[in-house]
């Protein structure tokens, strides 16, 4: 499986940055899907650091702004490795730019023979290419590795809502949706681009809260939890 953490998941309740209790939470739901021998793949965003599209909205080339946040998700990714490895998961970054000290390049076949071999493999940097968000990379390199699903973990949200639970609190949980019913609808789950390339390839999404440890092991253990998000005829 292909689990996508935005950088704001990654926030806690802090205003910015890294928490790192919540850094160690993670760490421990992908070390209770690796005991379980399923093999575990992570992009990471890097809202808490620094977001290409406000960057772009303050003025700043777009392209550059992309840039900068796909160097941010590379904080993200160091922070994640440190996690695991000191709770006994061995881990391999592999990096879209070229960042050879700290990360290896993406190589799919690589990545395939580390997730093989039961490391967990973080992919950061995004796609490498300005314009496409980190949602679009995990649809990509989820294909690429050829992962069962998506996990989408949102911080503090069940799933994927009837409206934003902050403006409407009667909003109501969703359990199962299409990925056309989500375009239609307009919800937000993950971009267009990102949406439409796993309804394409019909790989289902599974939307879930992060803010609890134990869904991770419920879900792999049968239970039905957050949304699913897949064709007419899917899981």
């Amino acid at each position: 499986m292909l689990l996508k953490l935005s950088g704001e998941a990654l926030m806690g309740e802090q205003g910015y940055g890294i928490d790192p209790d919540r850094i160690a939470a993670v760490a421990r739901m992908v070390k209770g899907a690796t005991d379980r021998e399923v093999e575990v793949a992570v992009v990471v965003g890097a809202g808490n650091i620094f977001r290409g599209v406000i960057g772009a909205a303050s003025g700043m080339d777009r392209a550059t702004a992309d840039y900068m946040g796909m160097i941010a998700t590379m904080l993200n990714a160091l922070a994640i490795q440190d996690a695991l490895e000191k709770i006994g998961v061995t881990t391999r970054i592999q990096s879209a730019i070229a960042m050879q000290e700290v990360a290896e390049p993406y190589i799919r076949r690589r990545a395939i023979r580390h997730l093989e071999k039961k490391r967990v493999v973080i992919f950061a940097a995004g796609t490498g290419n300005p314009f496409f968000t980190t949602d679009t990379t995990a649809a990509l390199r989820a294909l690429e590795i050829g992962a069962e699903c998506i996990l989408m973990a949102k911080n503090n949200v069940d799933g994927v809502m009837t409206a934003d639970p902050r403006e409407h609190p009667d909003a109501e949980l969703i359990t199962r949706i299409t990925h056309m019913e989500v375009i239609e609808r307009g919800l937000h789950v993950m971009d267009t681009t990102a949406l439409t390339l796993c309804m394409d390839n019909d790989l289902p999404l599974l939307v879930f809260n992060m803010q609890d440890e134990g869904n991770i092991a419920r879900l792999l253990d049968g239970e039905h939890i957050g949304t699913i998000v897949s064709g007419p005829d899917g899981p």
